[in-house]
C-alpha cells in the first residue's frame, strides 16, 4: 500500500470521529500535521508520478486538473484565513499574559492595566466570532461544491486510467474542510456552551464553576478556549468588585495552556499551508506543455 493510501486511511478515522468543540487544541494540531503528511504523500507518490502525469495530460482530463486547481485556491484561502485568526489570537494572548505576569511578580501596579487588557481580549473574542461565522459559511460552500463535483463527474473518474487520484484528492479536500471547521468550532466553543446551557448567557456558566470539584472536572466541560474565557470573566468581575480574593494565577495558568494549544495549531496550519502550495505547483506543472 502506497504512503498516501495509508495516510488517507488513517486520516479518514479523523473525519469519522470528528473533533468536538470540547476537544483540545493539541488534537487539532496533531490532525493538521497528519493531514499535511497526507498531502505530502499524495504529491510524492501520485501527482508527480510520470504515468499519472501522462494520463492527466490527455485533453479529456484537463477539466479535472482545472477543477483540482480551483479547489486548491479555495483551500489555500481557507487555510490563510485560519492562520490569520490564530495569529491574532496569539498576539492577544501574549499581551494578556504579560499584563498578568507583571501583576503576579508585583511590578504591575494597580489592577487597572490588567483590567484594560482583559477588556481588550473580551472585545477581540466578540469581534472574532463574526469572522469565525464568516469562515464557517465559506467552508460549508466549499464542502457543498465537493459533493456536487463527486456526483456530477463520476463518469469522468470512471474513464480516467488513474481515477483513484481524483477520488483521493476530493477525499483529502473534504477532510481538510472538516478539520478547518473543527478548529473554528474549538475557537468558538464558549458560544456553543451558552446555547446548550439554555441561552442564559454567562450568568448560567458562572453557576457551573463552583460545581467543578477540581481543575480536571472543569476541563471535561470546557476546552482551553472556554476555560480561559471563564477565568477572565471571573477575574474581571473580582477586579470590578475589589474582591480581596483576586487570584491572578488561575487565569494565567489557563492562558499558558491555551497559548501552547494555539502554537500547536499554528505550527500545523503553517505546515499544511506549505503542502497545499506544493500540491498546487505540481498540478500546475501538469498543464505546462
Amino acid at each position: 500500500m502506497a504512503g498516501w493510501q495509508r495516510n488517507l486511511e488513517s486520516n479518514n478515522l479523523i473525519r469519522q470521529t470528528q473533533y468536538s468543540s470540547s476537544s483540545g487544541g493539541e488534537s487539532a494540531g496533531s490532525g493538521l500535521i497528519r493531514l499535511a503528511e497526507l498531502y505530502n504523500s499524495i504529491n510524492e507518490d501520485v501527482i508527480t508520478s510520470p504515468s499519472i502525469q501522462r494520463a492527466l495530460h490527455k485533453q479529456q482530463h484537463v477539466k479535472w486538473v482545472e477543477e483540482a486547481l480551483d479547489r486548491s485556491v479555495e483551500l489555500l484561502d481557507a487555510c490563510g484565513n485560519a492562520r490569520e485568526l490564530i495569529l491574532n489570537i496569539k498576539g492577544q494572548l501574549q499581551e494578556l499574559q504579560s499584563a498578568l505576569r507583571r501583576r503576579v511578580v508585583g511590578v504591575g501596579g494597580d489592577y487597572s492595566s490588567m483590567e484594560c487588557k482583559i477588556h481588550a481580549y473580551m472585545s477581540f473574542r466578540k469581534k472574532s466570532k463574526k469572522e469565525i461565522a464568516k469562515c464557517l459559511r465559506e467552508l460549508k460552500r466549499i464542502d457543498n461544491n465537493i459533493i456536487i463535483d463527486q456526483s456530477s463527474n463520476s463518469n469522468m473518474v470512471a474513464d480516467l486510467e488513474h481515477g483513484q487520484l481524483v477520488v483521493v484528492l476530493r477525499e483529502s479536500s473534504a477532510l481538510t474542510v472538516s478539520i478547518f471547521r473543527s478548529i473554528l468550532s474549538f475557537l468558538s466553543m464558549p458560544d456553543q456552551m451558552k446555547t446548550k446551557a439554555g441561552g442564559g448567557g454567562w450568568s448560567l456558566i458562572r453557576k457551573l464553576i463552583p460545581a467543578a470539584a477540581s481543575e480536571r472536572s472543569h476541563q471535561e466541560i470546557f476546552n482551553e478556549v472556554g476555560s480561559v474565557d471563564i477565568a477572565l470573566h471571573c477575574l474581571h468581575r473580582q477586579i470590578r468588585k475589589s474582591d480581596a480574593k483576586i487570584d491572578v494565577q488561575i487565569a494565567l495558568t489557563r492562558l499558558e495552556k491555551l497559548d501552547v494549544c494555539i502554537r500547536d495549531v499554528e505550527s500545523g496550519l503553517d505546515c499544511l499551508f506549505r503542502r497545499l502550495i506544493q500540491n498546487r505547483v505540481s498540478l500546475l506543472n501538469i498543464l505546462t506543455p
